[in-house]
């Protein structure tokens, strides 16, 4: 796999955004280490995703663009997608909850895809699209639990590691997997000895458990506010990555979760959504005591004005001094 992700570094050079690595001097005093984040809210469409999008369908064959691309999504995979098939030529059909942000169904709209959406109280989002698969001939990107999705995603670590070079520790958010497996392979590759966690919220731990138990988990639509973390579970590729090369997964509070995203808006003027914000939420909260040299990965910026309103009016900035 690691050779994949090379690959896809190649595929995607000049294409990707290289995404910035920012620190902040006051958190490093605060926490007596060096801490890095890599930011991929900079990235096209505002996340990760486009990475695995554009390394999924650029590897299809000329048939395949022809006959169009299906995907499922809370929002920033189907944005990504959307925003691929527009760049490609390439026809793109989304399933996304009614429930998702509202910025990412817009967006979504906005590159051409069609839209299906769907009642995630109700409808399971793997039956809906399997259902409209049926007697067309689209090609089916899920979101995380895909080899080219993978690799695609394991390239914001490949860069970031050439970029900032050995780590003591390496935090990456997980919902379905895809971007904590590609980073914990391509870290494991380049810096063995750096320590690689996972990072979920308390109200969808899935991912936890499973890693824990050795047993996939599964949490339906889960009430956090970290959207981009309401998979249900772990992938059957996912899954057995995790558990060879992630070191040890986290979990983190709704609260902690908040004062992330208030810390990066007022003491970093960055806008990030809440799944982005599970690495800082981790070391903010003391779920991970930091030390030494820490890479973090923040995976999107993609949040409603709504919602970020919310949060930021929760409690006053001096509460993160």
């Amino acid at each position: 796999m690691f050779n994949k992700i090379k690959q896809a570094a190649q595929r995607l050079e000049g294409v990707a955004h290289r995404t910035p690595v920012f620190s902040s001097q006051s958190l490093n005093e605060k926490l007596s280490a060096q801490i890095y984040f890599k930011c991929e809210n900079f990235q096209r469409v505002g996340a990760f995703k486009f990475r695995g999008a554009y390394n999924s369908i650029s590897s299809l064959s000329d048939e395949q663009r022809r006959q169009g691309v299906l995907a499922y999504s809370s929002g920033n995979h189907a944005q990504a997608i959307a925003c691929v098939g527009k760049l490609l030529g390439v026809d793109t059909t989304i399933v996304m909850p009614t429930d998702a942000p509202k910025i990412k169904l817009t967006a979504t709209r906005h590159y051409g895809a069609n839209v299906i959406e769907y009642d995630p109280q109700t409808q399971v989002r793997e039956d809906v699209a399997a259902e409209y698969l049926k007697g067309r001939s689209l090609t089916l990107i899920p979101p995380f639990d895909h080899d080219d999705v993978i690799a695609g995603q394991g390239t914001v670590a490949y860069e970031f590691i050439k970029e900032v070079g050995d780590m003591d520790y390496l935090l990456a958010p997980c919902g379905g997997g895809g971007l904590l497996s590609g980073t914990a392979i391509a870290s494991k590759n380049l810096i063995p000895d750096c320590k690689v966690y996972g990072i979920e919220p308390e109200l969808a731990d899935d991912a936890t458990l499973s890693f824990k138990t050795g047993i996939i988990h599964s949490k339906p639509n889960p009430p956090t506010i970290a959207d981009g973390t309401r998979t249900a579970s772990l992938g059957n590729l996912t899954f057995p990555l995790i558990r060879e090369y992630v070191d040890d997964m986290r979990t983190v509070s709704e609260e902690a979760i908040e004062e992330a995203v208030r810390f990066f808006f007022y003491r970093m003027k960055m806008v990030v959504e809440p799944s982005g914000a599970l690495g800082l939420a981790s070391l903010l909260s003391g779920r991970i005591k930091p030390r030494g040299k820490i890479g973090v990965i923040v995976s999107g910026g993609n949040i409603d004005g709504s919602g970020m309103s919310e949060i930021l009016l929760k409690e006053n900035f001096t509460d993160l001094d």
